[in-house]
């Protein structure tokens, strides 16, 4: 584990407003250096494993965790090398404008884990709380605002909960997170489709924005009463409070590398553009969970750091995945989904 991920609370993060500490690896001698943005999600994967590459190639990765919008934005505009993303491209808008920067563009799997939600509620522990789809919609709408409010304390019978206001907290950025969280509401809750919908930066009704996963994060530590949605490494590694989410089998499950795998087991073909692995059938699934997308232009425009960008891919979808994603509490790659990387790479140029 990664100990110290999340930071002490600052000025900046009450504001929402995070410092991103950017994945810089430098090997004595470096021949390459490529650059990266996008996906918060990934960073605590993405910053092990490019430390870790960058000991044992001349290659130097720099990867912002900016968020998926603002990522994609950065590739867009030939700003670095690759982005990431947790949710692929709009067909609509973003590929048609990625594609006519840089020409094709490939979407590489290359994580996959769980979207916790996470909570500051005095004298509830971890996993006690149980939360079902509606009810969550319900307090991200603004309608539920109280922890001891009957729709919680009917999901939460042996629980003393407190007269406390909740605070939700959001994603201020454009996110791929937002838009995982978003998709299993509206798969769950006609109310939060009609009015809110799914998107990677909603409209959101109520609440306070914080930058990236890590701002959610510290506001949700800081603030009692909080609930926010989080990557599980976050979680997982700061020792913070979860609740437990009903599956569509009925079943309360908190995100573990178990529980996020039995969710993606209910999704055997995934692609750039069939990516929802929300709200899975099976009682062992957690039902907020996501893959995450690489982003990587067909067409090298420099033949020598295509190559290496090429080769450090590869060994993401593959190698990375046990080494440097399972410690980190995410759930590595089905093979099935390893050989559509692969497959995918194979056609960089």
């Amino acid at each position: 584990m990664i100990k110290g991920l999340i930071a002490p609370i600052c000025a900046a993060a009450v504001l929402g407003a995070a410092a991103l500490t950017p994945s810089l690896a430098t090997p004595t001698h470096a021949a390459t250096a490529l650059q990266g943005a996008g996906s918060s999600f990934d960073f605590p994967f993405f910053d092990s494993a490019f430390k870790a590459y960058a000991k044992s190639h001349d290659v130097t990765v720099n990867y912002q965790p900016v968020g998926s919008g603002a990522g994609i934005q950065n590739f867009t505009q030939k700003l670095v090398d690759f982005g990431a993303t947790d949710v692929p491209l709009n067909p609509v808008k973003e590929e048609p404008a990625a594609v006519k920067a840089g020409g094709p563009v490939q979407q590489i799997p290359v994580a996959l884990g769980g979207v916790s939600i996470a909570i500051n509620v005095p004298g509830i522990k971890s996993g006690a709380l149980n939360l079902d789809g509606l009810t969550l919609a319900k307090i991200y709408l603004g309608t539920i605002t109280k922890w001891n409010d009957p729709a919680i304390k009917r999901l939460n019978k042996k629980l003393k909960l407190p007269d406390l206001t909740i605070t939700v907290v959001h994603r201020a950025d454009s996110s791929g997170t937002s838009y995982a969280f978003t998709d299993y509401l509206g798969k769950v809750s006609d109310q939060w489709r009609g009015l809110v919908g799914t998107s990677k930066s909603p409209s959101w009704p109520t609440g306070v924005g914080g930058q990236a996963n890590l701002g959610v994060a510290q506001l949700v530590q800081q603030t009692s009463g909080a609930i926010g949605y989080v990557e599980l490494a976050y979680v997982l590694q700061n020792h913070m409070k979860e609740a437990a989410i009903k599956n569509a089998s009925g079943v309360y499950q908190v995100p573990t590398p178990k529980t996020v795998a039995a969710d993606a087991a209910a999704f055997p073909k995934v692609s750039a553009t069939k990516f929802s692995i929300a709200n899975g059938k099976g009682k062992n699934a957690y039902p907020i969970c996501t893959y995450s997308w690489a982003l990587v232009f067909r067409n090298q425009p420099d033949a020598t750091k295509g190559k290496a960008l090429v080769a450090l891919m590869n060994w993401v979808v593959t190698t990375a995945q046990t080494k440097y994603a399972k410690p980190l509490d995410y759930v590595p790659l089905p093979s099935s989904i390893q050989k559509l990387g692969l497959g995918l790479l194979k056609q960089v140029k």
